[in-house]
C-alpha cells in the first residue's frame, strides 16, 4: 500500500490535471478557485486507501475521491456564507472575492460536478456510489442546521451535539471510505465496516478539533487557538464543563460565553482555566481515545490481510495524536 503523503500526491497531481474551461466564467472560475487552494484532502485520500485495502488500484478510485473532494469544497462555499468567514486557508473565500450570489451558485454547480464524476463508472458501481452519496450529502445539510439552530439554543445535550458531528463532519468521511470500498467491488460487509471506520474516526476527527481549538499549539494548529472561544461555540469541551460545573464555574462561564470583548486574550484563558477545573479537556481527550477505539473494533471483523488492518489502525492514531 501507499503511503499517506503518496496518495495525497495522486491527488495532488490529479487536481493540477483537472480542467474546467466552460462558460460562464463567472461561474467556473470560483469552482477552479477554491479547488487549488488545496488543503490536506484527507477525504479523497481516504478513499484511495479504502480502494487499495480491498486489492484495487487505487487510482480506479480517482474519479470517487475526486467527487467527494469537490462535494467537500461545495459544501465550504456554503459554510463560509453563513459563517461571513473571510478566509479559508488562509485565502479569501469564494463571497468575498466574488459575492455571495456567485458563491451560492458556483457552489450548486459544484454539486452537480460531483455527481458527474460516477459517470465514470459502470451502471453497478455508479448506482451503488451515487446511493451513498446522496445519503451522505442530505446528512451533511441536516448537521449543517443543527449547528446552526444550537447558536441559539442553551440546552444542548451532549447527544445532540454528538449527532451534529457526526452528520456535518463523519458521514462524508465514512462515505468516503465506503466509496472506495464500492470502487474495489468488495463485500458489502467489508463496505458497510469500512464506513463505520470512517464514521467513528471522523468523530474523533471533530472532537480532537474541539480540543485543539483551545489547547493546541499556535505554531502547528494552523488557524487561531481560542477560535470557538471567542465565537461562543458550545463545543463538546463547553457541553462538558457546563455538565461538570458547580454553580459558580457555570455562572462564569455561560456570561463569559455572552460577551465579546475587544480583547479576548483574557476571555480565552478564563475559558480554558475552567475547561481543565471541571475535567472536561480530560474528558474530551477521554472521549477522543474511546472514539478511535471502537473504529479499530471494526478492523476485526474485515474481511482483509493483516497488515492492511495495521495500515488502518496506524492512520487512526496519528490523528489520534495530531496536533495539527
Amino acid at each position: 500500500m501507499h503511503s499517506v503523503s503518496d496518495y495525497q500526491a495522486i491527488i495532488s497531481d490529479h487536481f493540477s490535471d483537472i480542467s474546467i474551461s466552460r462558460e460562464p466564467k463567472n461561474l467556473y472560475e470560483p469552482i477552479r478557485y477554491i479547488l487549488n487552494l488545496g488543503g490536506k484532502r484527507m477525504r479523497p485520500v481516504l478513499t484511495l486507501m479504502a480502494a487499495e485495502v480491498f486489492n484495487a488500484d487505487c487510482k480506479k478510485a480517482l474519479a470517487a475521491a475526486t467527487a467527494v473532494e469537490v462535494f467537500h469544497n461545495f459544501s465550504l462555499i456554503h459554510d463560509d456564507i453563513m459563517d461571513d468567514a473571510p478566509l479559508r486557508r488562509g485565502h479569501e473565500t469564494v463571497h468575498e472575492k466574488w459575492n455571495i450570489n456567485t458563491g451560492i451558485l458556483s457552489g450548486d454547480a459544484m454539486l452537480i460536478l460531483a455527481y458527474q464524476y460516477f459517470e465514470q463508472y459502470e451502471p453497478n458501481i455508479f448506482r451503488s456510489l451515487a446511493k451513498v452519496f446522496s445519503k451522505t450529502a442530505l446528512e451533511v445539510c441536516e448537521g449543517q442546521q443543527w449547528d446552526v439552530d444550537f447558536e441559539s439554543r442553551e440546552d444542548v445535550t451532549i447527544p445532540e451535539y454528538l449527532k451534529m458531528i457526526e452528520y456535518k463532519t463523519a458521514v462524508l468521511v465514512g462515505a468516503a471510505m465506503k466509496m472506495g470500498a464500492i470502487v474495489a467491488e468488495t463485500s458489502e460487509e467489508n463496505a458497510d465496516l469500512i464506513y463505520e471506520f470512517g464514521l467513528n474516526l471522523g468523530i474523533a476527527f471533530q472532537l480532537q478539533d474541539d480540543y485543539l481549538d483551545a489547547f493546541g499549539d499556535p505554531e502547528t494548529f494552523g488557524k487561531q487557538v481560542g477560535g470557538d472561544i471567542i465565537e461562543n461555540k458550545k463545543t463538546y469541551l463547553y457541553l462538558k464543563a457546563m455538565e461538570f460545573a458547580n454553580a459558580s464555574e457555570k455562572e462564569q462561564l455561560s456570561h463569559l460565553f455572552s460577551i465579546q470583548p475587544t480583547d479576548n486574550a483574557d476571555k480565552i484563558a478564563s475559558v480554558k482555566t475552567i475547561f481543565d477545573a471541571t475535567g472536561a479537556s480530560e474528558v474530551t481527550q477521554k472521549a477522543i481515545k474511546e472514539y478511535t477505539f471502537k473504529a479499530f473494533d471494526t478492523l476485526d471483523k474485515m474481511q482483509i490481510e493483516t497488515d492492511k488492518k495495521e495500515v488502518l489502525r496506524a492512520f487512526g492514531e496519528n490523528l489520534m495524536s495530531r496536533n495539527v
